[in-house]
């Protein structure tokens, strides 16, 4: 059976999608696949007056086979088809992994191409099946686990990190206190040097070091101070499966969702931080004060990351709803898995 692969990540890399990338890596691994990933280009000028928000893509060669799956970013690059020419007559089967579902106005009418697509929500499932009449159905997002568990013991000295998105008045808050000299504690914040370009890859390594040497992570769902107009959502994002993987204490404003509920569902997952950002600064000083007291927690957020969180338990999910033979070496690496889960467990 012959598989390809489009994703994005390789011709637009980005550091807040390079996690999702990551699973086109792994699908591209097992499948010994044939990877796509077409560059954008300026469109028709008369259609980039137009249709301003249209998105073209440079044309990609490929033979075909008999399955194309689309990881996808948002709804939005499902679009990736159109760089294959006759794409649907190239392909037997064509799917689809969305992680940003939640964006209905992203879906395009490309959707309709597709003979099945995942989407991350189960809130996400009725509005691409009844509007497109394709098969959906509901994955979650994973992490490479397998790849960035922490291999030893580190020291970690870094207390407070907070990456990506942080909202305004804590990071206010959080800077003012933790960086005058008078404090004794690292906050660290924004780490990646690159948010796009090739050196985007070389970084993962370097932020999953910094986590595995963070005591506690910053995570806050986005209606957390919503800053400009980006769609709003309570799902489970990468940061808090990065974090608990590294086995730092995640600290925030944890998402009110049946997703956050069956995601992180372990007692001490998340700790949940007061409204008032100075309160919550009192809050992460009396946490860093009990440091060898989480011991115990750290050790079970690697045990349920690793357990209940990687990539390789959703492609496994995908193989079986999408017909797909399960490849003999990701057998091997869940067995791997498994037993490094095991080297994590309570008592252990």
């Amino acid at each position: 059976m012959k598989v390809s692969v489009l994703y994005a990540g390789l011709a637009s890399p980005h550091a807040g999608w390079v996690a999702i990338d990551e699973l086109a890596e792994l699908l591209l691994h097992y499948f010994d696949a044939e990877v796509l990933s077409p560059k954008q280009v300026p469109g028709p000028w008369l259609n980039r007056k137009l249709r301003p928000h249209q998105v073209h893509f440079e044309s990609l060669q490929t033979r075909g086979g008999d399955v194309l799956i689309v990881v996808a970013r948002g709804p939005g690059d499902l679009a990736l088809i159109n760089a294959i020419p006759d794409c649907r007559k190239k392909f037997g089967r064509i799917y689809g992994f969305v992680t940003d579902s939640y964006f209905q106005a992203g879906f395009v009418k490309e959707t309709s191409l597709f003979d099945a697509i995942t989407v991350t929500a189960h809130e996400d499932l009725d509005f691409p099946k009844s509007r497109y009449g394709i098969a959906v159905h509901q994955l979650y997002q994973g992490a490479d686990c397998l790849t960035w568990v922490p291999r030893q013991q580190n020291e970690r000295d870094i207390d407070v990190i907070g990456f990506g998105r942080m909202p305004p008045s804590y990071q206010a808050c959080f800077s003012k206190r933790f960086h005058a000299a008078s404090s004794p504690y690292l906050y660290l914040h924004s780490p990646l040097g690159n948010q796009v370009g090739p050196q985007v890859q070389l970084e993962r390594g370097m932020l999953f070091k910094l986590l595995q040497r963070t005591r506690i992570s910053l995570a806050f769902h986005l209606y957390v101070e919503p800053q400009g107009e980006r769609p709003r959502s309570m799902m489970v994002t990468s940061r808090w499966l990065e974090s608990l993987l590294s086995g730092c204490i995640v600290v925030g404003r944890r998402p009110v969702s049946r997703m956050a509920d069956e995601m992180l569902f372990w007692p001490g997952a998340t700790l949940e931080l007061s409204a008032d950002p100075q309160a919550a600064s009192d809050e992460l000083v009396n946490l860093l004060s009990r440091n060898e007291t989480l011991a115990e927690q750290r050790r079970s957020n690697i045990f349920h990351a690793l357990g209940h969180h990687d990539w390789r338990y959703r492609i496994a999910t995908m193989c079986r709803l999408f017909n797909l033979p399960l490849p003999q070496s990701l057998q091997d690496d869940m067995a791997r898995l498994q037993g490094l889960t095991a080297s994590f467990a309570p008592g252990v």
